[in-house]
């Protein structure tokens, strides 16, 4: 079935202004037309946000309790969507059944924990000479601009749009194109939740609609996750005046220390690596084990990545589906081939895959890398793709060295049996995310979740904690005196 997409705009589903659209198919079969939606530009991200502005007072004003409950409501909405939206999600994005039934269920319990946050947003009261009063209040900030990437449509959206709504901003929200119709999904729910028209925008189309979201003045703040290059730009747009949250690239270690389980290591990096079909910010790229062990854990990876089922996301038994475009194929055939130019040893892997039935498919088989030396591409560069590379290190210090020698930092994990490594490994990481003996894939989502280095901003961090409703919300200051 072919869907005919729409923007939401000033509280109506229009087309682009230019009438100019886009065609998005299915990976796993390029012939499956998901659906045609509209090619946006600057002057339908001008006339959200002009719309969207003159309504922040009214969505501003309204109660914290009833932004809570619309939040919640909205939430039943997707789980009750449930099914609907894993087939919609497999079908236009390439997932497997299990991972989009994993963020299906994820996205509603998002919403609800930020439909909490509506309700907590205090301020505090300072001492003060005689009868006066100190104190402050938080207050929404303004038209937050939400640009999000394809590989979770629903989830990611839910972390930015969740606490800006709670916190009573009204929200651009500019999906990827590779995903429009989950984000046209999750401001359906929204909408059947019973949140004002005037609270959300819904802006379709391709890089040049979300360069455009930054030129508007009447942006208030951007919260972006994609690559580091983008985020780079935006936050170059976005100049001192405006609040940016940027969440982006990542080159993400697991280090093996000799006392390691080497199968229980080598299932965690398979899983961290070749999730998703490796199309994970938080996706592992990299190993570097200790000599006493490297050899017998890459053999062990290797042949646990030759045996995973290659396949259309929506055939059960399938462990990794399609990469989610030609250009995603192309760019991981491309980082195959400047492994091998370096001198680092292809041991699996790395080309095209033809799946009976779905001719023409971005299908490939995961890549292993051994011998790749801190200089080549693939040990320094954000493939996105199901590719991983072995280093080998004398010791454990030389090892976190190695894992810290990349311009990324979002998440790093080690696997050893000595909590005093452990801990000393969690100390010296350059990431914002340690993980002890589990994948650099999967995070809590009541924890803080961001990078360092390259990997991010470094200002609020998202998903949880104190900075995360901060960036959300402006504080004032405010001396009473109750006595003129």
């Amino acid at each position: 079935m072919t869907t005919e997409g729409f923007n939401f705009i000033d509280g109506s589903w229009v087309p682009a202004l230019s009438g100019r659209t886009f065609v998005r198919c299915n990976p796993a079969d390029p012939t499956d037309v998901i659906g045609v939606f509209p090619a946006s530009d600057a002057a339908d991200v001008g006339a959200a946000v002009q719309a969207l502005d003159k309504g922040a007072p009214e969505w501003a004003a309204t109660s914290p309790e009833r932004r809570a409950a619309i939040l919640e409501s909205a939430a039943a909405h997707l789980e009750s969507m449930g099914e609907q939206l894993v087939g919609e999600l497999v079908r236009e994005e390439g997932k497997t059944l299990v991972e989009a039934r994993n963020e299906v269920s994820r996205t509603p319990a998002n919403l609800r924990f930020y439909a909490g946050e509506a309700t907590r947003a205090t301020g505090l009261t300072y001492p003060a000479a005689g009868p006066n009063l100190v104190y402050t209040l938080r207050e929404p900030v303004g038209v937050v601009a939400a640009i999000t990437p394809w590989n979770f449509p629903l989830n990611i959206p839910s972390r930015k749009l969740g606490p800006a709504l709670a916190a009573g901003n009204p929200v651009l929200f500019k999906p990827s194109e590779i995903t429009p119709l989950m984000g046209q999904r999750l401001v359906e729910a929204l909408l059947a939740g019973g949140l004002p028209p005037v609270a959300i925008a819904l802006v379709q189309g391709d890089g040049g609609a979300g360069a455009a979201v930054t030129d508007q003045p009447g942006v208030a703040a951007v919260t972006f996750t994609g690559s580091t290059r983008v985020g780079r730009l935006i936050h170059g747009q976005a100049g001192p005046h405006r609040r940016v949250q940027l969440e982006m690239g990542g080159k993400n270690p697991v280090v093996v220390a000799a006392d390691a389980d080497l199968d229980a290591a080598a299932a965690l990096i398979v899983k961290g690596a070749f999730g998703l079909s490796g199309q994970a910010c938080t996706g592992t790229s990299r190993v570097v084990a200790v000599d006493q062990v490297h050899d017998g854990l890459l053999e062990r990876v290797v042949a646990m990545a030759e045996s995973l089922r290659v396949g259309p996301g929506a055939r059960p038994g399938v462990d990794m589906g399609a990469l989610a475009s030609a250009a995603q194929r192309d760019k991981f055939l491309d980082y195959v081939r400047a492994g091998v130019d370096d001198g680092a040893r292809l041991l699996c892997g790395g080309g095209p895959v033809t799946v009976d039935g779905y001719d023409g498919g971005f299908f490939v088989r995961p890549a292993v890398f051994a011998d790749a030396d801190p200089g080549m591409r693939i040990v320094q560069e954000e493939v996105f793709g199901p590719l991983l590379a072995f280093q080998r290190a004398g010791c454990l210090d030389e090892a976190t060295a190695l894992a810290n020698g990349t311009e990324f930092g979002l998440s790093a994990a080690i696997v050893t049996t000595d909590l005093a490594a452990a801990t000393r490994f969690a100390q010296q990481s350059r990431s914002g995310l340690v993980k002890i003996n589990q994948p650099t894939t999967g995070m809590a989502m009541n924890a803080p979740f961001g990078g360092y280095k390259a990997s991010s901003s470094a200002t609020f961090k998202e998903q949880a904690g104190a900075s995360m409703m901060e960036f959300y919300t402006a504080e004032k200051t405010v001396y009473l005196n109750p006595v003129p």
